[in-house]
């Protein structure tokens, strides 16, 4: 399970469509509604909020907005409740280590997108996210 901290523009189409699921499987972990990925560490950071669900809700909410706006038809009516939450907060080093760990993604399986992704200055994360001094987080499989 990859839950990106970064915004879900660099993902390419695979990154995207692999991120809603996998978004949705977190959904139903916090829900309770499956039993594997209990304890899946990069799941630490929503439960660690207030509102778990609607945190990851509003995780999904941009990744559907981001496959909107390419004319890909994500179901939002997978998305739970959602409403206001106080942002999550990631540390620099991760959203490095991210990147690299993308960029290394899309070097072999889609190039041509990386490319058109360009030399990119300040990685911004995805919305539910707010950057913070740090290295890599606990609970980052390095």
């Amino acid at each position: 399970m990859r839950l990106w901290s970064l915004h879900p523009r660099y993902l390419d189409s695979q990154g995207l469509v692999a991120a809603w699921r996998e978004a949705l499987l977190a959904q139903a972990v916090l829900a309770g509604r499956t039993r594997g990925y209990q304890h899946h560490p990069q799941l630490d950071r929503f439960r660690a909020s207030r509102t778990p669900l609607r945190c990851v809700a509003a995780y999904l909410r941009a990744l559907h907005d981001e496959a909107t706006a390419r004319g890909y038809r994500f179901d939002a009516s997978k998305i739970g409740r959602a409403g206001e939450v106080e942002p999550i907060a990631v540390t620099r080093g991760q959203m490095a280590h991210e990147w690299k760990h993308l960029e290394a993604k899309l070097r072999r399986r889609s190039p041509a997108w990386l490319a058109e992704l360009g030399k990119i200055a300040r990685v911004k994360p995805h919305p539910l996210f707010k950057v913070v001094a740090g290295g890599i987080a606990d609970w980052e499989r390095a």
